[in-house]
């Protein structure tokens, strides 16, 4: 029964798309007073190694493209080493900007690729099984984001910081990642905007610059990004649960 459950598993793995993993590990942690946040300690490893091996686990991921500054990328390698990752992993130098960092690791991503899933590299709660959903997910449309609903009232503001307007709450989300895309669309996306000289804040508004559908899904709340040293104790409180909930 074992080698017609492998064979089965085998003949499924096949037919899925490939999908390549890319780690946004480029930014200037300016809010950590000084510290770079990838390295910070967070509950016995640093957080870039945390994100890291949860997407090593995601059984979807066929390798991973960590995207980092150029005076990191020994660091980063190194600590890429010290992950014992299962899965093909590459550091490679990334941009200035955002948009610039995800598409170098595009164009370096394995021929085969059809997915193209775009993580924070300072999410490091992320579950490898949240992880797969938005990779089938993104297999059934050109792009997928998790997302969660905004439960503060949100005030637009002029430059004076009078208030403009008050939108509805209830069409409000905070969106997360992993963002899993159809791999030539944000390729095609990214470099639309490059050449427009356009600013985007995420992936997927590039992807929305082209006119294309983007979906939500129901994200965790628990898979925040480290950008404050508030956040760090956040975060070592939502571990410290999961383990006391076997998780």
């Amino acid at each position: 029964m074992g080698k017609l459950w492998n064979k089965i598993r085998g003949i499924r793995d096949r037919q899925r798309p490939f999908c390549t993993a890319i780690i946004a590990a480029a930014g200037r942690s300016e809010r950590m007073q000084g510290e770079n946040k990838l390295f910070m300690d967070l509950a016995g490893a640093p957080v870039l190694m945390r994100t890291l091996c949860a997407v090593d686990q995601a059984e979807l991921v066929d390798e991973i493209i960590v995207a980092t500054r150029e005076d990191l990328l020994l660091e980063v390698a190194d600590l890429c080493s010290r992950c014992g990752l299962r899965k093909s992993v590459r550091v490679i130098k990334g941009g200035s900007t955002r948009l610039e960092s995800v598409l170098a690791a595009a164009m370096e991503a394995d021929p085969r690729a059809e997915l193209l899933a775009v993580h924070d590299g300072a999410r490091p709660l992320i579950r490898p099984e949240d992880f797969d959903e938005l990779i089938r997910q993104g297999g059934a449309t050109y792009a997928v984001a998790p997302a969660v609903p905004l439960t503060d009232t949100v005030k637009v503001a002029d430059e004076n910081r009078r208030v403009l307007s008050t939108p509805d709450r209830s069409t409000l989300y905070g969106v997360r990642t992993p963002q899993v895309f159809q791999k030539d669309i944000l390729k095609a996306a990214l470099e639309s905007a490059r050449e427009a000289g356009v600013e985007v804040t995420d992936d997927c508004s590039a992807v929305e610059r082209l006119g294309k559908e983007v979906y939500l899904t129901p994200g965790d709340p628990e898979n925040i990004k480290i950008t404050t040293p508030f956040d760090l104790i956040v975060a070592e409180a939502i571990l410290q649960k999961r383990g006391r909930e076997g998780r």
